[in-house]
């Protein structure tokens, strides 16, 4: 499946989760018939469709949909990349910035791609470390450039809503391949993104 900018749904699966929703209403004591809360599982099934619709999408398919062939060997970055995800623990969500870097090795990708590829694998239960390494595993393995960094940057509601309680809390994970593993290189790009 390609990359969606509108949303649509499966009716099956709006049926199918919105039970499950009406379900969870009733355990904790809401009354589901309630003027403000009758078509509340059925939204909340849309809302679970679409936050989760990376599942059904390709990311390298994205990607060479929009490479190029292009002699260009300095670093291209795209930073401050919008987050939001849904944390596989709790079911809660997560957000923040991704910041991306590439330097190219003979062929770039239209400079929209990759905030595409971060929403698909942020459209998926995810933990902030295996989406960091998803993304950059991604890029690296399709575009095959010279080196890839991505930075990303988080807070996360399981932490600031429940638990710790911590709602200054803030999550950065990193991951570097190729020539940012070059302590010169590595240092430019957090430079940029700082």
């Amino acid at each position: 499946m390609s990359y969606k900018t509108y949303e649509e749904y499966s009716q099956p699966y709006v049926d199918e989760i919105k039970s499950s929703y009406e379900s969870i209403l009733k355990n904790i004591g809401e009354d589901t018939t309630r003027n403000g809360i009758v078509k509340t599982p059925e939204r909340a099934a849309k809302a679970m469709q679409f936050l989760t619709q990376g599942y059904n999408m390709d990311p390298k398919e994205i990607l060479l949909g929009a490479m190029f062939e292009e002699p260009y060997d300095d670093m291209v970055l795209i930073k401050d990349i919008e987050l939001y995800s849904l944390c596989e623990h709790h079911m809660l969500p997560f957000f923040g910035k991704v910041h991306v870097g590439y330097i190219p090795n003979g062929k770039i990708v239209g400079l929209s791609k990759i905030p595409r590829i971060v929403d698909v694998f942020a459209r998926r239960l995810q933990v902030q470390e295996r989406l960091t390494h998803d993304i950059l595993e991604c890029i690296n393995d399709t575009l095959q450039p010279k080196g890839v960094g991505v930075v990303i940057e988080a807070q996360h509601m399981c932490m600031m809503m429940r638990g710790v309680q911590k709602q200054n809390s803030a999550t950065t994970t990193s991951g570097f391949r190729g020539e940012f593993k070059n302590q010169e290189t590595r240092s430019e790009f957090l430079k940029l993104i700082g």
